[in-house]
């Protein structure tokens, strides 16, 4: 599979004391998506850490995440994975099934972490 063209959007923004990370997607770093809802969330985690890290944030500034699943029969899964990478509290979540714009992808992620004082 080819990598798709990058969109015109930023990666993250800054705004008010909250890091805005846009939705991050399954790709592996030769632009291939790993099989199976329990590796893609995790790489789709794996890839938001290293955003955020970049940043100096972790995923315990995550306050918010949107997730969206293109399969119902995935709800269970994603949230064993999910499940372990975020400490209590968790943050708040929306999850929404629906159609993604990079065929494979089983899943996206987007994140709201609320920078350090």
């Amino acid at each position: 599979m080819t990598q798709p063209t990058t969109p015109p959007i930023s990666k993250f923004r800054r705004a008010n004391g909250f890091l805005f990370l846009s939705g991050d997607l399954p790709l592996q770093a030769d632009g291939s998506i790993p099989e199976g809802i329990e590796a893609q969330t995790a790489l789709t985690l794996d890839r938001i850490e290293a955003t955020l890290k970049s940043q100096g944030l972790g995923l315990d500034d995550v306050v918010s995440v949107a997730a969206y699943l293109t399969q119902t029969a995935d709800f269970a899964a994603f949230n064993r994975v999910y499940a372990t990478r975020f400490n209590e509290p968790r943050p708040t979540r929306t999850t929404v099934h629906t159609g993604l714009m990079l065929p494979g992808a089983l899943v996206e992620l987007t994140v709201i972490a609320a920078e350090r004082a």
